[in-house]
């Protein structure tokens, strides 16, 4: 299960910044929270729409699904709540060392 939580994070790391940057902000949409929450158990859960026991088809679901549905949330947000987000998200990098 770390495995496919690792892989996960590495594809949709700068959306779930994003997503976590809005889901703080205070004009975010009501249902944000349980939508976030919701993609939060599928990823966590053992249970799939294609059990991962079949070795490529398997692992599709999650590299598919959980990006498109990120994504999906992200371009729901009002822009306002979006452009803020990425805002404070981008100012929170860590420096390149310049």
């Amino acid at each position: 299960m770390f495995g496919r939580l690792f892989r996960l994070w590495s594809v949709v790391r700068n959306d779930v910044r994003l997503l976590w940057f809005a889901l703080r902000h205070p004009d975010k949409p009501w249902w944000l929270a349980p939508a976030a929450l919701l993609l939060v158990g599928y990823v966590v859960s053992p249970v799939d729409l294609i059990p991962d026991v079949i070795p490529v088809i398997g692992w599709v679901d999650d590299i598919v699904l959980v990006p498109f549905a990120l994504h999906m949330l992200l371009r729901r947000l009002p822009d306002r709540v979006r452009e803020d987000a990425r805002f404070a998200a981008a100012r929170r990098v860590k420096p390149t060392g310049r």
